[in-house]
């Protein structure tokens, strides 16, 4: 089993964050009519101000050590009563499969218990077979599913509570 870091990235990581973005779109581009621009990168701007926002926290995955990927939690909610949501997530292709994905959600819900909506494009097949699987196995079950469109593409989005942990 890798040795898997889920740490609070600092300001001076941001710039790693919005790196590791490019292969985040470049994946999202299977799915979504994303362009590259002309210099080859795609053009990917997070929302004006989400680095700012107080409730963004973005997070740095690693494994063995070795950078593996990132995700943040923000406010951005699209269903009354939650309070988190996942609002980019991305591990790097060598690293899937390896249960990376599943520790970084777990962690997650054990260090910011509360009211949480997680979502994903109904067209993201892998996203959308791995959510289907984590979001019963966490919540042992409780949790609502609604679909939704966001930004204009349809989505899936679930809604649960995550306990804090027992010491």
């Amino acid at each position: 089993m890798p040795s898997i870091e889920l740490h609070a990235a600092q300001r001076d990581e941001l710039e790693t964050i919005e790196n590791l973005m490019q292969f985040y779109v470049y994946d999202f581009s299977e799915w979504l009519p994303l362009k590259l621009g002309e210099h080859g990168l795609f053009n990917i701007q997070p929302k004006p101000g989400y680095w700012r926002n107080p409730a963004t926290q973005p997070f740095l995955i690693k494994v063995d050590g070795e950078l593996a990927g990132f995700v943040t939690v923000d406010d951005d909610i699209h269903i009354a009563g939650a309070e988190f949501n996942i609002g980019y997530f991305f591990v790097s292709r060598r690293f899937r499969g390896q249960g990376v994905a599943k520790f970084v959600v777990s962690a997650l819900l054990s260090r910011l218990p509360g009211q949480w909506q997680i979502f994903h494009i109904d067209v993201n097949q892998p996203a959308r077979r791995f959510w289907a699987r984590m979001v019963p196995a966490l919540t042992l079950g409780n949790f609502t599913t609604h679909q939704l469109a966001v930004d204009g593409y349809q989505c899936t989005l679930y809604r649960f509570e995550s306990a804090p942990q027992r010491p």
